[in-house]
This record gives C-alpha cells, structure tokens and sequence, in this order.
C-alpha cells in the first residue's frame, strides 16, 4: 500500500515525492532522524529539441536537451497539501474498509507556498501508534514570518493560550533552546574575519518564563565544536605549517607529483645543513644543552604566533635529526636539495665527523644509521630514487609524534597506551602520515578548548578520550562536529551579554505517543529554503560598531492529534 499511495500522489500532476533520510532544516524543527517523504511540486521537465544536418548521401539527426535552471525544491499550494494529508489519514485509519490497510509509511511533510493568511511553509502528518496497532495521527503545521523587532514576537501567555486552546489541556509544561556562536564573543579587530571554525554552545532548561530570556545556569548545555586547520588565529599555526610541509612531501610520495612550498629560509637548504654540521663538530657531540640546541628553541620561539594564548608544542630536547628536519623542511625545494644534504649527513657520520646525540626510541633510518655508528658498524646507505624523500618524511613523522606524545601526556590529558594506535610504525608510511594528521586536527580542537575556552582539565580529559576514539575509526573529516557535555557556568561569560542566534521555546501537554507541543523558534536564518522573506540581514551594527538588536525569522510549530479509537 506503502507503493501505491507514492504512485497516487505522483500521478496528481505536478507532484513529487522523494525519501529523504535527513531534511536538514525541517529536521532542526520537528527533531528525531527518522526517513520522512517530503512532498513538493516536481522540476519542470527539459523537453528535447531535434535538428537535421544533411550531407550528400546522408541525413543526421542531432538530438539537443533544453539545460532548465535548477530552481531548488518549490512548494504547493495549501489547499494540494491538506489533500495529500488527508490521503495519507485515510490510508493509516484502520477503521476505512474501503481502503486498503498500508504497511507502516514514513511521516510525510508537504512543502507548502506561504500565501494563505497563517504563511504556511510545512503541513505534515505521522501515524501515532499503540502497540503494533496504529491508533491515530499526529497533524503538523508549520508557518513562517521574517519580523524586525521583538515587540511583534509571540509571548509566552500567547504560546500557552495557542495551545490550550487547540488541546484543551489542564497543565502544560515549558522548556527552553538557545544556541550561541562563541567566536561571536570575540570582538578583538584580529578576529573579525571569517573562519571555517565553529564552537557553538547549544543550552535546554525547563520553566521558561519569557521569550528571548538567557539560559538560567541549571540549564543543560553541551558544546558543538568544528575546527579547519591552517587559522592564522590558532595557538598551533606554526605546527600547521610544519604538517603543511609533511603533507606536501607525502603526497608528492604518493602521486610521483611534488609541490615544494615556498621556502621559508633565505639560506639554501645544503648551507643550512653544512652549517648544523660544522657546529656540531666544533661542540663536539652535539648533546642536549648545547648551543645549537638553544639557539633551535629560541628560533621556534621567536616565529611561534599565538593569538588566544599560548599552547606551547615545541621542545626543549630536540636531537640532531629531529633539529636537521627543522633546517630541511624550512629550505628544501627540490627532490636534490633533500638527497644533497642527506649525503652530507651521511658522509659525516661515516667519517665520524660528528657522533650527534640522538633520542633512543628514535624509529627514522637516519636515527638507526646513527645509532650504528656509535659501534662503528654502519650498513650501506644508497641515497637514489626516492630513499632520501622517504627519509626525510620519517623524519618529520618522528619529530611530529614527540611533538605531540610531549603536549598530551605531559598534560596529562591521555597516555601512550591510549595513543598506540596513533604511534605505530609498523604500519605503512602514507597511513602513519594519515594517523598523524588525525592527532593534529585533536590538538587544534583542544587548542580551541584549552586556549580560547580556558576550560577545566577533567572536560579537556574527557573530551582527548572521546576525539581520541572517534578517530581510530573515522576517516580525517575537519567538517566533523564534535559534542562536548559542559556545565553552563564554563561559558556562561561567553554568552550572558550575547545574543542567541537560535532561540526557541515550547509548550507541551500529554504522555508518551499523546504527547502534543507548540513551539515558536526565532533564528538568524530562515529555517524554510523553498520561499522566499522579506528579511534579508539579520544583524545590523551601529556606526559604533556596538550590536544593535538581533533581527529573528519566526517560525512556528503546531500539532493537532486525531485518534482513530
């Protein structure tokens, strides 16, 4: 029955009925994240055009297709919806012998055209059950208005009356949404450009008492956080760039295609390790604490940026290769640059020039070369093909998982064996690079929480461990939203004096599958995309540059049941 009621509706001219898994805007209105069929007028058809060439012994027909712009989803008249629903009822109503009984059908919602008096944008309607049995449906309007000041919003004695009138409930209950953008809260001139970033605070309570109020701090409340790598803003740029480069390096492994950044050195690449050899040898074995060493970490201190405040990555204790991989990836542009100054290296530590201290659980071919040498037994070492670019990335790999062991279990936010998975070298080189680039993308989060948030070292625990797990079996995704369960008093002073860009509040009565609700929700943004508003900038500022008043979309949610018993 499920199928035939589909082929009705699209033999009803114009209509189109889809199955959608996740309609993202009606979805933030109606919650859950079951399959709906959304019903809306269908895409006008491209009709063929055919030409004739003809030829001497021939005639061609050459078929062209009308390219019809893409309009986006359109909607139908009320009057279309509401005859729709009622098919949809008297196919789920057991008690209608002339029509067949259905299966179970997916709730349907119609896209409605805004032009009767109540601006309907959604008509919907899903079968309410009693047990397996289906005891009634729920009716869902949905209408949509732009407003410019709060003086003409619904109050909350009108969302109450609206709803005891329809329901004819004795009690109702109240509850409150309220969403934050918290990069808003930052009004210093070095923030005020766009970021792919994102931590948005998202806040329920119940008992609301007016519309617009802020969140009371027995709220429930919960951070959404998605961080793009590469802000300039970041506490970890620097580490950005460095990943940059490995990035670079690897892919170029992968494709046989190399796109050498721009050296960040004015010195070549050969000088600069010439120099780091020579300077070795005239501090002798090159041992932590050396001049070489000091002068590194006062380099990296010195090109650090970090705008929220500091997260400091960089190491104390950096050894020869790990300090060689600082000079290279800083000055290399070319696959000769890399083999020329590994011949160098190579030669010294042959001849003994320099004996350079190294760490021990170094896992670079370069280190173990090393490690060799100190028992003068050194294996054969042919820099061709693209040994010396696989030796440079092991390399960085090595320095770059210090980098980050150094940070997170020297602040005691996860230990090695949580970080296994992470640091194993066992695995093949391109997916060592791949599982390093998942720890970055976990510190620049906890850059954003730790630096910009300032939050408490349990939930920065807590949320390592969560990140942490995700992604052993996610693949690297910097659009992936993070949710992190917070106390409203961490970041009430982010949000106390903002406005929200998402408010919402509802009215309900009933139990269980009888429970009813009317819901008015105020956003920045329409939460309709098939019509059109009058409201086109929903946040001016003053010539001050002082916010005034936040200009809401309206939209309003409400539910009628109709029992078949």
């Amino acid at each position: 029955m499920g199928s035939k009621l589909v082929s009705d509706a699209n033999a009803f001219d114009d209509i189109s009925v889809l199955l959608v898994e996740k309609e993202e805007l009606l979805h933030d209105i109606i919650g859950g994240n079951q399959p709906i069929f959304v019903c809306e007028k269908a895409q006008p058809r491209c009709e063929p055009e055919a030409t004739e060439t003809t030829a001497d012994t021939s005639v061609v027909e050459e078929t062209f297709f009308k390219v019809e712009q893409d309009l986006g989803p359109q909607p139908l008249s009320v009057m279309k919806a509401r005859q729709l629903l009622s098919w949809y009822t008297m196919a789920q109503n057991p008690n209608m012998p002339q029509v067949e009984a259905p299966g179970t059908l997916h709730p349907l919602w119609v896209r409605c055209d805004k032009l009767d008096l109540c601006a309907t944008a959604w008509l919907g309607v899903e079968t309410v059950y009693s047990g397996n049995k289906t005891s009634g449906v729920k009716l869902y309007t949905v209408s949509c208005k732009g407003s410019r000041d709060e003086t003409s919003f619904t109050t909350l004695d009108d969302l109450k009356q609206e709803h005891e009138k329809r329901h004819h409930a004795s009690t109702v209950a109240t509850k409150g949404y309220a969403q934050y953008n918290l990069f808003c809260s930052l009004k210093e001139e070095s923030m005020m450009f766009e970021s792919q970033s994102s931590v948005i605070a998202s806040l329920t309570w119940n008992n609301v008492e007016k519309v617009l109020e802020c969140p009371p701090l027995s709220s429930k409340a919960s951070l959404n956080i998605k961080v793009a790598v590469g802000d300039i803003r970041s506490p970890l740029y620097q580490t950005y760039k460095e990943m940059e480069f490995l990035l670079a390096l690897a892919e170029g492994l992968r494709t046989g295609e190399t796109e050498w950044l721009e050296p960040m050195e004015t010195q070549s690449a050969v000088d600069l390790t010439r120099a780091l050899i020579e300077e070795l040898e005239n501090v002798g074995q090159g041992a932590p604490g050396h001049t070489s060493k000091a002068s590194e970490k006062q380099k990296a201190k010195t090109d650090a940026i970090a705008a929220f405040s500091s997260m400091v990555i960089e190491r104390g204790d950096l050894d020869f290769t790990e300090q060689l991989w600082e000079k290279m990836r800083k000055s290399v542009t070319s696959y000769q640059d890399v083999t020329e100054c590994l011949k160098i290296v190579v030669k010294a530590v042959k001849l003994g020039k320099i004996k350079p201290w190294i760490h021990k659980d170094s896992n670079s071919t370069l280190s173990k070369l090393i490690l060799q040498s100190y028992q003068q037994q050194i294996d054969a070492m042919p820099l061709t093909g693209l040994t010396p670019a696989n030796m440079l990335l092991e390399l960085g790999l090595d320095k770059i998982r210090k980098d980050f062991i150094n940070y997170l279990v020297g602040k005691e936010l996860t230990t090695l064996n949580y970080l296994r998975y992470y640091l194993d070298t066992e695995v093949e080189l391109q997916e060592q690079v791949m599982r390093v680039r998942k720890l970055h993308h976990l510190l620049e989060i906890l850059g954003t929480c730790s630096t910009f948030l300032s939050l408490p070292h349990d939930r920065l625990f807590l949320f390592t461990q969560s990140c942490l797990q995700y992604y052993k079996t996610s693949n690297y995704d910097e659009d992936h939203v993070f949710q992190l369960q917070i106390k409203p008093a961490l970041i009430s002073y982010f949000y106390e004096k903002e406005q929200p860009f998402s408010w919402a509040m509802e009215v309900s009565s009933g139990q269980g599958s009888k429970e009813v609700k009317t819901a008015l929700y105020l956003s920045d943004k329409p939460l309709v995309d098939h019509i059109s508003f009058d409201l086109d900038v929903p946040l001016d500022e003053s010539v001050n540059g002082e916010s005034e008043k936040m200009s809401y979309y309206r939209t309003m949610v409400s539910c009628s049941l109709i029992s078949f018993t």
